[in-house]
C-alpha cells in the first residue's frame, strides 16, 4: 500500500525539476504567480489542520499565533480550531502518510482537509512541483522583501510560482566546547578557533591534536555530513540515475579515517543516545554542527541543568559554509481555511512582534533580515547558552553565502540511506566498503524504482 500511495502521489506530481539557487545577502525578488491575491472567504472552515513531524513550529503556533492552547495537540484561533496530525520524519513516514491524505483530499470532510502542512529541504520540491500546493500569493501572501531569498525560491515550483514560506532562516554553524578548545589550542575565542578550522586540511589537523590531548574532534562520523553533502556539486538524481557526488565519496573518506584514527566517540546517527551523551559535560568531543535550531532544540542535554553544560560553548562557520534544513510551511490545495493559512505564513516573515520573540525569546534566526540585523548589531545581545556570544553577528553573515542548490525530492531518503548503510561498514557489520554502497544502491532501488541504479 506504501508503494501504491507513492507511486499514485508521483502521478499527481509535476515534478519539472530545476535547479533553485539564491542569495541570503539580499531580499527576496518578487515572486511569480498565476493568480491575483484572493478576497477573505464569506465562511471558512472551523477547523484548520496542520500536519508536521515535530512540535518546534507547532510550539511558536501556540505561544504566537493562537488565542488559546487548549491541549498538545489542539489550539484556538477565535471560533477557529486549530488541530495537529504528526508523524516521524524517518525513512520518510512523515511523506507516507502526507501522501496518502493529500491523494484525498478532493474527498475528504472539510474538518478533515490538510490545510497546511510542513516539509524539510530534503523534499520540498516534491510538493511545491505538484498540483498538491498552492500558489500562495493567490491567498494574500504578496510581502517577501525581508525574508531571505533562498527560502523563497526552495518554496517555489520550477516556474517561480511560490508555493510556501518558512519562519526561519538556517545558515549552520560548528558549535564547539570553549573549555575543550581552550585545553587544546590556549583559546576558545571564536575568531581563534575558525582560524584553526578554517578548512578540512586545518579541521583534520585540529582533529589529531585534540586526539593528543585526550580528546575527539567529532560526536559521530554523520555529525560533519551536512556540510558535505550541502556543498555537493551535483544532485541525487542526474537524468533519473542514482549519482553519488564528490563530496559524498570524500565524507566516506573522512569518516573512515577519523574512526582508524579514533578522531571519532561514534560511529552512531547523531540522534542516537551515544552522540547525544556527548552534550552533556563530562562530554570529550570538541565539535558539534547545526544552525540555531539545532542548539536551541536538538542540544537538550547541553542544556541540562545537572549534567549539562550550558555556557560552555560557541559557534564559529568551520571549515565551509553551510545550511542545515529548515521548516517550510505549504498551503494545501483544496484548504477550506486560505485566510487563515495566509495569516499564518505573513505572521511568521512579516510581523515583526513575532520575529523578534523568535530571536530574542526562543533563540532562533528568523526569516526576517530587518529583525535579525538588528539583533546582529546589538553589542547587548548575546546568547546565556554560547557564553554571551551573539549568535546572530555570526548567523547575518554566514546567511550571505546560503545557496539552494543541486536540491531533489529525493534527498532524505538518499542522505539518510547512505549514512545508514556506510555506518555498518564502519562498524564492521558489513566487510567493504564497495559492499556498503551495494547495499545502499539495493534500497534506492527498492525504494524509488522509478530511478536507474547502476
Amino acid at each position: 500500500m506504501k508503494k501504491l500511495l507513492s507511486v499514485l502521489l508521483a502521478v499527481l506530481m509535476v515534478l519539472g525539476m530545476a535547479a533553485c539557487s539564491g542569495s541570503g545577502s539580499s531580499a527576496a525578488p518578487a515572486p511569480a504567480s498565476s493568480d491575483t491575491p484572493a478576497e477573505p472567504t464569506a465562511a471558512e472552515g472551523k477547523v484548520l489542520n496542520v500536519w508536521t513531524w515535530n512540535t518546534e513550529f507547532w510550539d511558536f503556533l501556540g505561544k504566537y499565533y493562537a488565542d488559546e492552547v487548549v491541549d498538545e495537540y489542539t489550539l484556538k484561533k477565535g471560533d477557529v480550531t486549530i488541530k495537529r496530525t504528526t508523524y516521524p520524519s524517518d525513512g520518510g513516514a512523515y511523506q507516507d502518510a502526507l501522501d496518502a491524505a493529500l491523494l484525498n483530499q478532493a474527498n475528504a470532510k472539510d474538518d478533515e482537509k490538510v490545510d497546511l502542512f510542513l516539509a524539510e529541504a530534503d523534499y520540498i520540491l516534491k510538493y511545491t512541483n505538484s498540483d498538491a500546493t498552492m500558489d500562495v500569493k493567490s491567498i494574500g501572501v504578496t510581502d517577501f522583501s525581508n525574508t531571505y531569498a533562498y527560502t523563497v525560491s526552495a518554496a517555489s515550483d520550477a516556474n517561480g510560482v511560490v508555493k510556501g514560506v518558512s519562519f526561519q532562516c538556517c545558515p549552520a554553524a560548528v558549535i564547539y566546547r570553549r573549555s575543550i578548545a581552550k585545553d587544546i589550542l590556549g583559546t576558545d575565542d571564536p575568531a581563534a578557533v575558525q582560524e584553526a578550522m578554517k578548512d578540512w586540511d586545518a579541521f583534520d589537523k585540529l582533529a589529531a591534536d585534540a586526539k593528543a590531548k585526550g580528546y575527539y574532534m567529532i560526536p559521530t562520523t554523520n555529525a560533519t555530513y551536512r556540510v558535505y553533502s550541502n556543498n555537493a556539486t551535483s544532485p541525487w538524481v542526474v537524468d533519473g540515475k542514482l549519482n553519488i557526488d564528490a563530496n559524498i565519496e570524500r565524507w566516506m573518506d573522512q569518516s573512515e579515517e577519523y574512526v582508524k584514527n579514533g578522531y571519532t566517540a561514534y560511529t552512531s546517527n547523531i540522534w542516537g543516545d551515544e552522540a547525544t551523551s556527548e552534550m552533556f559535560a563530562s562530554g570529550k568531543s570538541l565539535c558539534f554542527f547545526g544552525p540555531a535550531w539545532y542548539f536551541n532544540f536538538s542540544m537538550t542535554n547541553a542544556q541540562d541543568p545537572e549534567k549539562g553544560c550550558p555556557g560552555d560553548w560557541a559557534i564559529c562557520q568551520g571549515p565551509q559554509a553551510w545550511f542545515w534544513g529548515g521548516t517550510w510551511m505549504l498551503a494545501a490545495t483544496g484548504t477550506d481555511n486560505p485566510t487563515m493559512v495566509a495569516d499564518i505564513m505573513n505572521t511568521f516573515i512579516n510581523n515583526e512582534e513575532v520575529c523578534d520573540a523568535l530571536v530574542a525569546k526562543e533563540a532562533q534566526f528568523s526569516n526576517n533580515q530587518k529583525v535579525n540585523n538588528k539583533y546582529a548589531t546589538d553589542p547587548n545581545f548575546g546568547s546565556e547558552f554560547l557564553g554571551g556570544q551573539n549568535p546572530n553577528e555570526v548567523f547575518a553573515e554566514l546567511a550571505k553565502n546560503i545557496k539552494f542548490e543541486n536540491v531533489t525530492q529525493y534527498d532524505q531518503l538518499c542522505n539518510e540511506g547512505l549514512q545508514t548503510y556506510f555506518t555498518e561498514f564502519l562498524d564492521g557489520q558489513v566487510a567493504t566498503r564497495d559492499d556498503a554502497i551495494n547495499n545502499f544502491k539495493d534500497y534506492i532501488r527498492t525504494t524509488y524504482p522509478s530511478v536507474t541504479v547502476e
